[in-house]
């Protein structure tokens, strides 16, 4: 009988609903303010694990990524679990790349959460999210999933209370935005009044991110250079979107709206670009997923987080 474990799983994306940039850190990073929430766009990873003496890891991508995140996240887990074995992936890549959409980050989380699961292995959440910061920022957020706030170079994650489901649009005009040239552009416009002011608004409206428009800090300065998505975001706003933003720093944009038939209303109006419908996905709803992708292999304790496996030792 084959000792082989495997899971098919869904990446999920995130837009930020808000996120404001501060200033420089002594670490040469930024310091960030941002509200992440995850939504139903995913990508598809099949995974599989068999215990040996060896470790080989091998990676079939659709997209062909160099260096991809993935690789490097079931090494460090290996690594961290004191494993050895081979694992074998498959992913098929369905969230637009460089868009702010997350997708690399969300891939890597997969792993960092499955093969534990396969390895009968315990990593806690805490080990995870250190594992995490060594792939991206935005990885510690979905080891956690659905609405979260995060400060620091945005790997500081706090869970919020879930919002209502809403159904949104993201338009992903295919245009590239590089992020090192996004924040060179921004850093002269950040003083400290100006950083006062942002962690005010923060703070006085973040809880209520449903309810009221956020900001995006990357938006002036993307939008100078690229004065077609200041256009595609317009084009949401008026077919009734609110918010409609630009996710992370760019290029996608998404709209959010009151109604299914809203959304659908609006897709029509974006038949020449790509748009992807979408729905909020809460943290519960986000855990559900998980169980159900990982259920063959877990502990007959389901509320825990992370997942716990039925073969861990």
């Amino acid at each position: 009988m084959s000792s082989t474990r495997h899971a098919r799983l869904r990446a999920l994306a995130k837009i930020n609903l808000d996120l404001r940039v501060l200033g420089v850190r002594p670490d040469g990073y930024h310091e960030l303010r941002t509200i992440f929430q995850t939504v139903s766009l995913a990508d598809l990873l099949e995974i599989s694990f068999t215990p040996g003496r060896r470790t080989a890891i091998e990676l079939v991508d659709s997209a062909q990524i160099a260096d991809n995140l993935v690789t490097r996240a079931a090494r460090l887990a290996l690594d961290a679990m004191r494993v050895t074995g081979a694992v074998s992936m498959r992913l098929m890549k369905r969230i637009p790349m460089g868009a702010g959409l997350g997708g690399g980050s969300s891939d890597a989380a997969a792993v960092l959460l499955a093969l534990p699961v396969l390895a009968g292995r315990v990593l806690p959440v805490s080990t995870l999210c250190a594992l995490g910061q060594q792939l991206g920022s935005d990885v510690p957020f979905f080891l956690l999933g659905g609405t979260a706030a995060a400060i620091g170079r945005g790997t500081e994650v706090f869970p919020l209370p879930a919002g209502p489901s809403r159904a949104g649009l993201i338009v992903a005009p295919g245009v590239h935005v590089s992020t090192a040239d996004a924040y060179r552009a921004l850093s002269p416009r950040l003083t400290t009044e100006l950083q006062e002011n942002k962690i005010f608004s923060f703070q006085s409206h973040s809880w209520d991110v449903f309810g009221a428009a956020g900001a995006n800090d990357f938006e002036p300065v993307v939008f100078d250079r690229e004065s077609r998505l200041a256009m595609l975001k317009q084009k949401l706003t008026r077919a009734g979107a609110s918010p409609a933003m630009m996710t992370g720093s760019g290029s996608a944009l998404f709209g959010l709206f009151n109604s299914r038939d809203a959304m659908r209303r609006a897709l029509e109006q974006f038949k020449n670009e790509k748009a992807i419908p979408i729905t909020l996905v809460n943290r519960a709803r986000y855990r559900s997923l998980w169980r159900r992708a990982l259920d063959p292999h877990l502990d007959v304790e389901r509320s825990v987080w992370p997942p716990r496996s039925r073969y861990k030792r």
